[in-house]
């Protein structure tokens, strides 16, 4: 009695006859891979077949197309972060510039002088000034001093200056004031973008993880079907 001779089968890929039982029906390849099969096989017939070792081939190109992807994506992620810290580093440190520009030449003549007005060195050559001034009306020229007691020239400058003194100093202040909303606004700006910087990092970080996982079930299911492929042609063998 004759054997019946087992049916064959053209693979779409290698273009190999091989039996039946070493092919796939091409439709019932995963729609993943289909997109792959389809760039090397232009005019794929799903009513055709393709080979178990080009499957396998096309499989390992699969998973390793997946695998570059997931890097890439982080790749990306990792070089909007690196960006979005670095401009936020730059608006913190051009305030201060930003700041300077818009100063004329009186608004740093009164922060130097209101700076000045405001330190323990104006208090002492002040304070070293009226000394002098008092000792040389007393002592120095006791005879004819140009201020005698009560010393009124004195009191006259002194009161000039406080009245020159006082404006210069509240124009500084405003000025401080300005900075420090100019500041505050900075501040308010910055922590408004990492937040939305984090909120938008999140989402990132759970749709790459969304993909990872959908990616991992995939190789893990072009695995078990390997694995069931493998032992279907071992049970055939025996």
């Amino acid at each position: 009695m004759n054997e019946i001779p087992e049916q064959a089968g053209e693979c779409q890929v290698c273009h190999q006859h091989k039996s039946l039982a070493d092919m796939l029906p091409a439709n019932m390849v995963r729609s993943g891979m289909l997109r792959l099969v389809k760039e090397k096989v232009p005019h794929w017939d799903p009513k055709g077949y393709i080979c178990f070792s080009c499957l396998n081939r096309i499989r390992s190109e699969y998973i390793e197309d997946l695998l570059e992807k997931d890097l890439g994506e982080l790749d990306e992620l990792e070089k909007e972060v690196v960006e979005s810290l670095r401009e936020n580093e730059l608006l913190s440190e051009n305030l201060n510039e930003e700041y300077e520009k818009h100063l004329t030449l009186g608004d740093r003549i009164a922060d130097k002088v209101a700076e000045f007005g405001g330190s323990w060195t104006f208090i002492g050559w002040f304070a070293l000034f009226i000394l002098v001034w008092i000792g040389i009306n007393t002592w120095v020229l006791i005879w004819r001093p140009f201020d005698p007691y009560p010393f009124i020239l004195l009191n006259l400058l002194l009161s000039l200056l406080a009245a020159i003194q006082a404006p210069i100093i509240m124009m500084s202040q405003n000025r401080q004031e300005d900075r420090d909303r100019m500041r505050a606004e900075n501040d308010y700006q910055v922590n408004l973008k990492s937040e939305v910087e984090v909120r938008i990092i999140s989402e990132k970080l759970d749709q790459l993880l969304h993909h990872e996982m959908r990616r991992f079930l995939e190789i893990q299911q072009i695995q078990t079907d390997m694995l069931n492929e493998l032992q279907e042609r071992l049970q055939k063998t025996r």
